[in-house]
């Protein structure tokens, strides 16, 4: 009889360790829970920098941004690099590949437009035989216009060489470069790639794109 009694009270007790394993999991189950999601609030206000290897092998730390907010560095060195592909041609890479290739930096609405500014520029020193350096002088700090779009003034020069005039002629460029954040996807480089190709590729990992060009005096360069 006491055997039996005894086997019985395990049997009884039995579904109460049951429920009670199970309640203990839940509970743990619903502080993990909430303690995911405080982590997640955290991890939103108070984003700790990024550690990020360059090619050269050192290191640096960033801040979590969002996607439409630029480093005024990173777009001032954007225009700077973008203009100087752009209007740097000689009879080994003439004028016509230097804007089919570097056309990649300007938005598709715009790339025309650009093409006629150039040409309008010197008409006269558009020969094969040219050569043409973009001589930079300022590039301003950059001017938000809006979430993604900023205005940058460039005072520059474009100095183009021949071999009869090998002192060049200069003329000046000096614009007002808007620029807009890209959110398309990254063209991909063509093989082989040419110089020129590496080139833009690199200056077009900043996901920025010129949009307009006005010229510096213009009031309403939108």
């Amino acid at each position: 009889m006491q055997l039996l009694n005894q086997e019985s009270k395990k049997t009884n007790i039995l579904p109460f360790l049951a429920v009670g394993t199970f309640g203990l999991n839940l509970f743990a189950l619903l502080v993990l829970t909430f303690h995911g999601s405080l982590l997640q609030q955290l991890n939103r206000k108070n984003a700790m920098p990024s550690l990020v290897q360059l090619v050269d092998g050192s290191a640096i730390t960033v801040e979590s941004q969002p996607n439409l907010e630029r480093n005024p560095e990173t777009i001032r060195r954007f225009v700077g690099e973008t203009m100087t592909l752009m209007m740097t041609w000689s009879p080994k890479q003439p004028q016509r590949i230097v804007q089919q290739i570097s056309s990649d930096l300007l938005a598709n609405g715009f790339r025309q437009k650009f093409e006629k500014e150039i040409s309008n520029l010197a008409p006269d020193n558009q020969s094969t035989g040219t050569e043409s350096v973009l001589v930079l002088q300022r590039v301003s700090q950059p001017t938000k216009i809006e979430d993604g779009k900023w205005r940058v003034e460039m005072l520059a020069n474009q100095l183009s060489l021949t071999s009869f005039d090998p002192l060049g002629n200069s003329t000046p460029f000096n614009k007002q470069i808007l620029v807009r954040v890209r959110n398309d996807q990254e063209t991909p480089l063509p093989s082989p790639a040419l110089p020129l190709n590496l080139a833009v590729h690199r200056v077009g990992e900043a996901r920025l794109e010129i949009y307009n060009i006005c010229d510096i005096k213009e009031k309403n360069c939108s």
